[in-house]
């Protein structure tokens, strides 16, 4: 069988903005074809197929989506993971 997975991740130093990262990699079978990350601001392709998709994905609205992700999904809940890790430490 075949196997696609995407991975969404929030990698911080900081609970600042701009300490950090979204990432939103693509993979299919066990291979990584494609990934979002917001220190880039855009998508790129690894392989073929991956390339192909991130120019098309680039010249879409879910570039402009992705790129919101760091602010909507990240912000909120690095703040609580730091928030949670202070007050335990």
């Amino acid at each position: 069988g075949f196997l696609h997975y995407v991975v969404t991740d929030c990698e911080f130093n900081s609970s600042k903005l701009n300490d950090i990262e979204y990432t939103e990699p693509y993979y299919y079978n066990k291979l990584e074809i494609i990934r979002f990350s917001s220190s880039v601001g855009k998508f790129v392709g690894y392989t073929e197929v991956g390339i192909k998709n991130a120019e098309r994905l680039n010249n879409g609205p879910e570039v402009i989506a992705r790129r919101a992700q760091k602010e909507s999904c990240c912000l909120s809940n690095v703040g609580i993971d730091v928030e949670s890790a202070l007050t335990k430490s």
